[in-house]
């Protein structure tokens, strides 16, 4: 979801980085290459957790949920607030330009 979501929206004033159709096949292909986590109610309550401890849309409170709950210690995505710890997880911005 988060995927399709960044790479398809205008960064700025510049284009999206993939036209829909581009962006629906290469997900596509991530479906081959990686596990897909399905929600369970443990994974809910984190979201639902997530989305009042940190005021985050339900959206961006369910993809945090997954990283939390599968320990992952990093969470790709330019709707978090860059660097900032949310539960163990830390966001980064991969769109940011670093200096």
């Amino acid at each position: 979801m988060e995927f399709v979501a960044a790479v398809t929206q205008p960064i700025g004033s510049r284009p999206p980085l993939l036209s829909g159709q581009d962006a629906l096949r290469e997900a596509e292909e991530m479906l081959s290459q990686f596990v897909v986590l399905y929600p369970d109610e443990g994974l809910l309550s984190t979201a639902l957790r997530g989305a009042v401890a940190y005021q985050l849309s339900w959206f961006d409170a369910h993809l945090w949920a997954y990283a939390e709950h599968f320990g992952f210690p990093e969470l790709l995505s330019e709707d978090f607030q860059h660097d900032r710890m949310y539960g163990s997880v830390r966001a980064v911005n991969p769109f940011l330009q670093h200096a």
